[in-house]
């Protein structure tokens, strides 16, 4: 996977025109696998219908019943190459010899029109959006409660040797090694309280100063 660098910009304040209200929030979520960040983030989806979806773009034949611009957007080699190269996807990476990315101007359309959206992708693609949209992206890091307890979730969902057990395990602590890269970090102890607190970190990103349209036209009456 082509990575971007690890710097991570402060918050710019390129924010829409006055009445055009706030600008969205890109909430990427990651963790290491068995910690939860695709439920967590499903979670939000499910009771924010404002979340908007991204629609990925690969480079895998469709599947039957799948739909080009409502599952993937289906795209060759040859033309995925070229999106990455000209700058056209946020992230992307290749799984088993196929792409898989996220296309910019969708998101950026989203986010100008004041509407959030939210990703459970791993932390090279949170290090790739950020790079790409600094002021946009708001990073949170799903932990398990402990490696033990990530161990027994493992076991508990899958049927794998125990080989590729123990690969995913370093994979996790790869996974984890890279937390501090993200703006906030939570523990997955209880679902419940985990679902809270990433709505949390959701509901504060919106009130952010630099998202903001302006106050100061409503303050400025109050002289």
């Amino acid at each position: 996977m082509t990575v971007a660098g690890r710097d991570r910009p402060g918050v710019h304040r390129q924010l829409p025109p006055a009445g055009h209200g706030r600008r969205g929030v890109l909430l990427v979520i990651a963790a290491p696998s068995g910690a939860g960040k695709s439920t967590i983030a499903n979670a939000l989806r499910a009771s924010e219908p404002e979340l908007q979806h991204s629609v990925s773009v690969t480079t895998r034949a469709p599947r039957p019943g799948e739909a080009d611009g409502v599952h993937y957007h289906f795209r060759s080699k040859a033309e995925f190459d070229a999106m990455a190269a000209g700058g056209e996807l946020l992230e992307w990476a290749e799984v088993f010899g196929r792409g898989y990315g996220t296309p910019r101007a969708p998101v950026e359309a989203v986010l100008a029109s004041g509407r959030d959206m939210v990703f459970d992708i791993d932390w090279q693609g949170h290090r790739q959006m950020r790079a790409a949209m600094p002021g946009d992206v708001v990073g949170l890091f799903i932990l398990p409660p402990s490696l033990d307890i990530l161990e027994q979730r493992l076991r508990g969902r899958e049927s794998d040797s125990e080989d590729e057990i123990a690969r995913r395990m370093q994979q996790a602590r790869d996974e984890i090694s890279h937390y501090d890269e993200f703006d906030h970090v939570l523990v997955n102890d209880q679902l419940d309280r985990a679902i809270g607190q990433a709505r949390s970190v959701l509901h504060a990103a919106r009130l952010a100063v630099a998202r903001q349209p302006g106050p100061d036209g409503m303050i400025r009456g109050w002289r």
